[in-house]
């Protein structure tokens, strides 16, 4: 009976270990990080103007006009332009050293003579900028752009809008 006893206290020992056993919490640490940057304001500092275009005789079509960003015109062989031209500018401002993705969607002008006759700008400008500073003075972005045109092509005067948008990426 001795024997039988010491397996019993034995056997309720060892049960109340592992009853008693408490449990080890698992500890992980991860790092928690908030960017802030200020709000992007963006407003427009030159309108865009191709000039004058004059259509030249004949019968032809596809004749592209453009103004690139950089403010250089290319007038094809079937038109003349003149006249003064500017690009569009807009200007950025927001957090250094941050990278602002631009928007910029081709833009309908409309004859102002005739709405029903149309011509489609489609925009030349950058997909992106990084700002140069916080706040102001803010960062210039130019925007150049072209028109198809044909000796179809009726006269006037085409306007239209751009809508440009600026957001962080």
């Amino acid at each position: 009976m001795g024997l039988r006893l010491a397996r019993v206290a034995a056997v309720a020992a060892a049960f109340a270990v592992v009853v008693g056993a408490r449990a080890e919490a698992a500890t992980v640490n991860a790092q928690v990080q908030a960017k802030v940057v200020k709000p992007l304001a963006i407003e427009k500092r030159q309108d865009f103007d191709l000039g004058t275009i004059v259509l030249g005789p004949g019968s032809w079509s596809g004749a592209v006009v453009r103004l690139s960003q950089g403010g250089i015109l290319t007038c094809p062989a079937n038109v003349t332009c003149s006249g003064a031209t500017q690009v569009a500018i807009y200007n950025v401002a927001g957090t250094n050293a941050q990278t602002v993705v631009m928007n910029v969607p081709n833009v309908t002008l409309v004859n102002q003579s005739d709405s029903s006759k149309t011509l489609t700008l489609v925009p030349d400008s950058k997909p992106s900028v990084t700002l140069t500073n916080s706040g102001n003075p803010g960062t210039n972005v130019p925007i150049g752009g072209a028109v198809t045109v044909n000796s179809t092509t009726a006269g006037g005067t085409y306007v239209g809008t751009f809508n440009v948008t600026a957001d962080y990426q």
